[in-house]
């Protein structure tokens, strides 16, 4: 008690709150800036905070990190192009919404989410951090795997419209997965000669061609608006309360997607996109009224971005006990730790424990300061939407194009953009869903990878002989039959009501 009292001392002593609030500014920014993330805005403030106090430096630190999330779901919503790769899930049900003149109620379940799945990852970071080593060692190849076969498996239940078009960009995507090189043997794979493509698919490239540029293409070609409805100016930020409230109203989906968040952030080496996908999956699976799901629904809002903030929290688990990153903010957060004389892992807690509850403090207020900045700004914000398209259009694409350069330096992430941007535009036009693409893409590696190890180190058994990844396999076949289940319980109370009628 004594440390987290000191802790919080020393977080609120000045200028560590000045320095968390800068850093928050920044994470938004980054966070809404396609193609940046909490990874670059990191990396920028590592050399500025040298010479700084810890306490300072990890409060600034945080800051950014924290307020990312929520800055991405900002253009994820308004304009269909995922801030970040965690980001990519609330496009789905977040940029429909604003298509129907409902920005500011998607703004404001995004921003109430967010610092409620922040919150409560930082309750389980608090009360993990002396109970977290048996879980992260308890994880190997076969957990992984099956961490990356159920997050692929979600293909089956967020294909909207037809299975079997989901199930081809599905497979189109762990395609397109393979490209560069092999992560077990090394060989290169089907590079058509370009060294750029030596190290695969580069997502963020990929993500941004295909939300961003594919949309403005199909507006710029219909010659339609954001704003569809052509609401009026007035009503345009409205909503923002009842979106705050919503979170509230779907609570057992919030906290649900909340842990899964978590369970995934402590996981090293997964990442938020895989949370992001497993929450709007378990939110389109388990919701009994999803019809509306991929056009506009608040519990695809929520989901993800409880999920993605709630990660953060988790992640910081493995980060503290051993010095492990749970993520890639986390890997940079690293090397700021030793770039202050400080040694991540146990003998953090020993030596600076006051430290680790600064930057849980830091992480609690920067969510909060960056909801609190995202509802204040949404009504302004939602009004980027009555913008004619043939001012939208090009900006969006320019930006697009700057983050996809901005990611890596290279033209040729500019390029493989643009391509996807196309194929993004063929596969709205033709009927088939990118976030079975998406999905595959971000996990195809990983799902390879640990495929191979757990084969040769402990042979087929090894996916099911450990508990965990037996547990895993389980519920990957419950998430995958229940569908199915539904459908035909479905088909049987509509015979059930057919009949009743035919006999009145």
């Amino acid at each position: 008690m004594a440390d987290i009292l000191r802790g919080l001392m020393d977080f609120m002593a000045w200028p560590s709150p000045l320095f968390m609030a800068l850093g928050a500014l920044l994470g938004m920014l980054f966070g809404f800036i396609p193609g940046l993330g909490g990874a670059q805005a990191l990396a920028l403030l590592t050399p500025v905070t040298f010479g700084m106090p810890p306490n300072q430096a990890m409060a600034m630190m945080i800051g950014a990190m924290g307020a990312v999330p929520f800055g991405g779901s900002i253009s994820a919503i308004l304009i269909n192009t995922p801030g970040t790769p965690q980001n990519a899930a609330t496009t789905f049900d977040g940029f429909p919404l604003t298509k129907q003149g409902k920005a500011g109620f998607a703004l404001g379940a995004s921003a109430s989410s967010s610092v409620m799945g922040a919150l409560f990852g930082v309750v389980v970071l608090a009360v993990l951090i002396p109970l977290g080593k048996p879980v992260v060692l308890a994880f190997s190849y076969p957990e992984y795997f099956m961490m990356a076969f159920m997050g692929i498996s979600v293909i089956a239940v967020v294909s909207l419209g037809s299975i079997w078009k989901g199930l081809a960009a599905g497979v189109f995507g762990l395609l397109l997965s393979t490209v560069g090189y092999d992560p077990v043997t090394g060989s290169v794979r089907y590079t058509m000669g370009f060294e750029y493509l030596y190290d695969g698919i580069k997502i963020v490239p990929a993500l941004i061609g295909l939300f961003a540029i594919s949309e403005s293409l199909e507006m710029m070609i219909k010659g339609r608006d954001l704003d569809t409805g052509n609401k009026a100016i007035g009503n345009v930020g409205s909503g923002v309360w009842e979106g705050i409230m919503a979170t509230f109203k779907h609570w057992w989906l919030f906290i649900r997607c909340s842990v899964i968040g978590v369970i995934i952030g402590i996981i090293p080496g997964v990442g938020g996109s895989v949370s992001n996908f497993l929450a709007y999956g378990h939110a389109v699976q388990t919701t009994k009224d999803n019809p509306h799901f991929g056009q506009g629904d608040v519990r695809g809002v929520i989901a993800p971005q409880a999920s993605d903030t709630a990660k953060d929290g988790g992640a910081m688990v493995p980060t503290i006990l051993f010095g492990i990153p749970g993520s890639v903010e986390t890997a940079v957060l690293l090397g700021a730790l030793i770039l202050h004389g400080l040694q991540p892992g146990p003998k953090l807690l020993l030596d600076n424990p006051t430290i680790v509850y600064v930057m849980i403090f830091a992480l609690v207020a920067s969510n909060v300061l960056a909801g609190v900045l995202g509802i204040l700004g949404a009504r302004y914000l939602a009004k980027l939407t009555l913008l004619p398209v043939k001012l939208t259009s090009p900006v969006i694409i320019a930006l697009a194009l700057m983050g996809a350069y901005a990611t890596n330096g290279v033209l040729e992430d500019v390029i493989l953009a643009l391509v996807f941007g196309v194929i993004g535009y063929f596969m709205n036009k033709y009927g088939f869903t990118r976030v079975p693409l998406v999905i595959a893409l971000v996990l195809g590696t990983m799902f390879q990878q640990t495929y191979h190890q757990t084969i040769s180190s402990m042979g087929w058994q090894g996916f099911f002989k450990r508990p965990i990844s037996l547990g895993l396999f389980l519920v990957t076949v419950v998430m995958l039959v229940t569908p199915f289940i539904k459908a035909r319980q479905d088909r049987i109370r509509k015979a059930k009501k057919e009949g009743e009628m035919y006999e009145a």
